[in-house]
């Protein structure tokens, strides 16, 4: 199980519209819900999200650094740490 602080549920709470059309989640405890059942993962650095897709088999071929950090799927927490939530 992850453990997904007050920064990671606030950020996701906040920003969760660039990958779902309609909130999926209201409160901190319904978004710690949501993202444990997505299993979603909580990235140090830009290089363990560029790992995260690597290992997940996604073709990072031509990509740049940027590319990934705009992934829908990439949230920018705010701290130097990415929240990747696989829709």
């Amino acid at each position: 199980m992850h453990e997904y602080d007050d920064a990671v549920l606030a950020c996701f709470l906040k920003k969760q519209s660039q990958l779902f059309p309609e909130d999926v989640a209201a409160t901190p405890e319904e978004a710690e819900a949501f993202l444990e059942d997505c299993m979603a993962v909580v990235a140090g650095s830009v290089r363990e999200v560029w790992n995260y897709f690597d290992e997940s088999g996604i073709d990072l071929e031509g990509a740049d650094e940027e590319e990934i950090l705009n992934a829908d799927e990439v949230f920018d927490i705010g701290d130097g740490r990415y929240l990747i939530v696989e829709g």
